[in-house]
């Protein structure tokens, strides 16, 4: 079962129906970030798992059973790649926590209109912003990578030259 989905559904049949009952339009705004809010927990509280929740998300969505998920599942072991996927899981986690915050406070403070405009427009443009800052921070990351590796790489092959070197012929050395 998909939790996710399954917490999606159940918070639009609660808004929904207290919605309804209420006869308030504004639970049914309010009670759409309660989803969005769980979520932010869920990435936070993934930090203390083996692997954080973005990147299982990374991983389910590039395939784990094909060669290019088994390639990206290889990375984990490299400590800059575990870093990344916690700095991402973190700024899900606080961008959505922020975001369902944002729309309560719009949806108490503004009209029935504004308000539905704004919850429906947020989590596009919050995703947006997110995943934009992920593909920038990645290309950032992946440089710097290859930038190292280089050095390690140079720096080897230095250590094999040095250590491949003919030995001064002992005449040389009086």
């Amino acid at each position: 079962m998909d939790a996710i989905g399954i917490l999606v559904l159940a918070g639009i049949a609660v808004g929904t129906v207290l919605g309804l009952v209420s006869g308030n339009p504004r639970i049914v705004l309010v009670e759409g970030s309660v989803p969005t809010a769980v979520f932010g927990l869920l990435c936070l509280g993934s930090l203390w798992a083996r692997r954080p929740l973005i990147y299982r998300f990374a991983v389910e969505f590039i395939g784990a059973d094909t060669p290019k998920g088994r390639d990206f599942e290889s990375l984990w072991q490299y400590p800059g790649f575990r870093h990344a996927f916690r700095l991402y899981t973190i700024v899900w986690g606080v961008a959505y926590l922020a975001e369902a915050a944002a729309r309560v406070i719009v949806v108490e403070t503004t009209s029935t209109g504004t308000a539905l405009t704004v919850s429906k427009v947020m989590p596009y443009a919050v995703g947006a912003a997110i995943v934009a800052w992920m593909m920038a921070h990645g290309r950032h990351a992946r440089r710097e990578g290859e930038r190292l590796a280089a050095e390690a790489q140079a720096a080897a092959s230095a250590a094999d030259a040095a250590d491949t070197a003919p030995e001064p012929a002992a005449s040389s050395l009086r």
